[in-house]
């Protein structure tokens, strides 16, 4: 089995639309919270206390504007204490960013064409946009968090994004799952 540790509600229902194009024959649960502080309180008791033997755990953590090196390390640390295996992942700022990496899933979710956000130099690597749940909700206004991620993660081409930190949540879930080293 594995449990997905989330930061929030739209990663839950992002991952729900992904997952089984990415974990075919394994058992998971998704457990979100609310926010980086409930996450991180929640570290210690669901290591400790869960009691499926060969659980594997996955804590999905948004950069926002920290060192996401220092976040890992942080999360690390707290895990390390409890003899799991624990695989962290960071979002490069945030969800919407992997959005950008897969433009023609929005605009399939919303009927919109994104052309301008497309061709804009200033958008071609989404894991260093700025804010970038703000940029997107200029242009698809109608967006919300969890409905958004519901939708865009229908149309969601995992093979085919330009998000860095998208690409090595994948294939580091891909190797934690099938027990090789991450």
């Amino acid at each position: 089995m594995v449990v997905f540790l989330l930061e929030e509600r739209s990663m839950e229902s992002f991952l729900k639309g992904i997952l089984p194009q990415i974990i075919m024959n394994e058992e998971y649960r998704l457990i979100p919270h609310e926010g980086k502080g409930d996450l991180l309180k929640s570290i210690p008791n669901k290591l400790k206390g869960w009691s499926i033997p060969n659980t594997k755990f996955v804590i999905i953590y948004d950069q926002d504007s920290n060192d996401c090196i220092d976040l890992k390390k942080q999360v690390l640390d707290i895990c390390k204490q409890y003899n799991r295996d624990v695989l962290v992942r960071i979002v490069c700022r945030e969800l919407e960013a992997w959005y950008f990496g897969d433009l023609s899933a929005v605009e399939k979710a919303y009927g919109k064409k994104l052309d301008k956000l497309r061709n804009s130099r200033k958008y071609k690597n989404p894991d260093v946009i700025d804010n970038p749940k703000e940029i997107l909700k200029r242009y698809v206004p109608e967006l919300t968090q969890i409905d958004g991620a519901k939708r865009i993660s229908k149309h969601f081409d995992i093979d085919n994004n330009s998000s860095h930190s998208f690409h090595v949540f994948v294939n580091g879930l891909k190797r934690f799952i099938s027990c090789e080293s991450n």
